[in-house]
């Protein structure tokens, strides 16, 4: 292959360039291989020379033959992927060139990765055709009609082994099929001349299954896709008590940064404690970190409840169970007045809330039930291994606890059932500093602690959320 420089290239011809597409090494332990990310961006445009009920028909072949031009574009020779960051260029449909002259079609994966650390692609159409060029032809036709217009965001999925060659990416074949899904999405929720665009998720489902990509129709709530989940759950054979297929659920990859700057998970970072005969039990999913002075908003020294309550919220939003975003101070206040618990004057108050709080504005807010585990002392605390470790392994929320002046969220416990020992893995709201990683596992911020953490002699109430049973 020959790759040249794909600045000096793009002097030499003309290609629109709508997106970055992109190729990454998944970090999830399940994929040992490359992960290669197609992202970008299709026009479909297409002329209706009527839109009344008795042209229904019309307009859907209209509509299915500008999905055939698409389909043909991507298959023919003005497709080009290149590797940006690199002197990578690809033609998936006619001969690969590339530089360096060690890369051929027949090289490995593992091999383009000695040149490549993360790959991005473009996804690209060339404009100009070689040889001459004809004269360009004017002519005028009046005539009533309606136009539709839509920017379809092909993201396609291909997983491939590091035996694989670059020929074998298959990732022509992987655009082609989601043109097909997206043509059944946009035919089954056009109504006149609205185009709803077509939207590809995906999602990370039990092994062996792995990613599995689905177009839903964009601006569609979820609460109208019920039907479709119930159908993927049987497809897939998975459990229906909880949600896969929700927009939340959609896998992220791990090299997107989140745009609304919370951290995500950071006990992963911790390494688990070492007891004898002991397992560690731990929250199952995501959730972000809350913790004081987040927002614009100064709660240190009251906030603390506020911000496990927000953390827990965060659990249940991101793994689908609820649409609505985590709740402020002045919302979380609003529901404790709204179900009669508080006072009109408690609303922006910078008053303490507790566990029994934070359950009632659970419930209230996210229809959510919990439990409530009361411990007289906090050294009864190191007897509670059983019932911690219980409800990691069947609910799999966080906790949090609250006693005397302080409220923390706890994400896990280490327990052995033979010896008792128990460690717990503490969030701690009480942070005020910025979304260091480092700072926070560093210094104990998110960190294993024992028994001793607990004051011993102060009572301690624990909120346990339940999972609903949806999907």
């Amino acid at each position: 292959m020959c790759v040249i420089n794909s600045v000096s290239w793009l002097s030499l011809r003309r290609l629109t360039c709508p997106v970055l597409p992109q190729v990454f090494v998944d970090s999830h332990p399940p994929y040992t291989g490359t992960i290669l990310r197609v992202r970008g961006r299709l026009e479909l445009k297409c002329q209706l020379d009527s839109t009344d009920g008795t042209a229904l028909s019309l307009m859907h072949k209209a509509i299915s033959g500008t999905f055939v031009t698409l389909r043909s574009q991507v298959k023919s020779e003005s497709c080009v992927l290149t590797v940006c960051d690199s002197p990578v260029i690809i033609w998936p449909n006619k001969g690969v060139n590339a530089t360096p002259e060690e890369i051929t079609p027949n090289a490995l994966c593992e091999d383009i990765h000695l040149w490549i650390h993360v790959i991005n692609l473009n996804l690209m159409m060339e404009v100009t055709k070689p040889g001459p060029l004809s004269a360009p032809i004017l002519s005028r036709t009046l005539q009533s009609s309606h136009f539709l217009s839509a920017t379809l965001p092909m993201d396609c999925v291909v997983r491939t082994s590091c035996n694989d060659t670059i020929k074998e990416y298959r990732l022509v074949e992987a655009l082609t099929h989601q043109l097909f899904e997206m043509e059944k999405v946009t035919l089954q929720h056009t109504k006149g001349t609205t185009l709803l665009v077509p939207e590809p998720l995906h999602f990370l489902l039990p092994e062996p299954k792995g990613l599995v990509t689905v177009v839903y129709p964009a601006g569609v709530p979820d609460s109208q896709l019920e039907t479709q989940r119930k159908e993927l759950h049987q497809q897939f054979e998975l459990p229906d008590d909880r949600p896969f297929f929700r927009r939340a659920n959609a896998y992220h990859f791990p090299n997107e940064p989140y745009r609304d700057g919370y951290l995500r998970n950071p006990h992963l970072l911790l390494t688990h404690p070492t007891l004898d005969d002991g397992k560690v039990y731990l929250v199952q999913g995501i959730y972000s970190y809350h913790h004081y002075m987040q927002d614009r908003m100064d709660d240190n020294g009251w906030g603390c409840a506020y911000r496990s309550l927000q953390t827990i919220c965060s659990w249940f939003q991101q793994q689908g169970y609820v649409e609505r975003s985590v709740p402020t101070h002045k919302e979380i206040q609003q529901a404790l007045v709204d179900v009669g618990d508080k006072q009109t004057s408690f609303v922006g108050s910078r008053q303490w809330i507790g566990s029994i709080e934070v359950q009632a504005v659970l419930n209230q807010l996210l229809e959510v039930t919990s439990k409530i585990m009361f411990v007289s002392q906090g050294s009864e605390l190191a007897s509670k291994g059983r019932e911690l470790a219980n409800h990691f392994l069947t609910e799999g929320t966080p906790i949090m606890i609250g006693g005397g002046v302080l409220a923390h969220t706890i994400l896990g416990v280490a327990w052995s059932e033979t010896t008792g020992q128990i460690r717990y893995l503490i969030l701690d709201p009480h942070y005020t500093g910025a979304e260091d990683l480092q700072v926070i596992t560093d210094k104990g911020w998110c960190g294993w602690k024992g028994p001793d953490f607990w004051d011993q002699t102060a009572y301690y109430n624990l909120c346990l959320p339940q999972k609903p049973k949806l999907i």
